[in-house]
């Protein structure tokens, strides 16, 4: 079983950029299709982005659209979560996720449908 671990949070001010990983153990990366999500305290969990198993169709809330960008690389069991034009609002944890099911535009928002979470980074951004 995949198991997955994130890194590359941390402070930045706004306007900056932050690169987050999720590092995926086990020789079954490219099975999964994988989301990322977030989670400010006393908010719901939300969908941020999502990749396909091949990394050729990509899914973007539109709060991020045109300033984040997903990618993943299967030879290194990795998804990336680039993130520019950090806004105090981005402020939350996140966290990668790992899916089995048909992945298209709509299934990918649905946090329920993942079947494993990493632990989750901190991103914090000051205005």
């Amino acid at each position: 079983q995949v198991q997955l671990v994130e890194s590359g949070g941390g402070l930045v001010q706004a306007g900056g950029s932050l690169r987050l990983s999720c590092a995926a153990s086990g020789r079954t990366f490219s099975s999964y299709a994988m989301g990322w999500f977030r989670q400010a305290p006393g908010k719901e969990r939300e969908f941020v982005s999502g990749i396909d198993r091949s990394g050729g169709s990509t899914y973007y809330a539109d709060s991020v659209k045109d300033r984040f960008t997903i990618s993943r690389d299967n030879a290194k069991n990795t998804v990336y979560l680039q993130m520019n034009s950090l806004k105090p609002e981005d402020t939350a944890a996140y966290y990668c996720a790992a899916a089995t099911f048909v992945y298209d535009s709509i299934r990918a928002r649905n946090p329920a449908r993942y079947d494993l979470w990493g632990q989750g980074t901190q991103v914090t951004v000051s205005s």
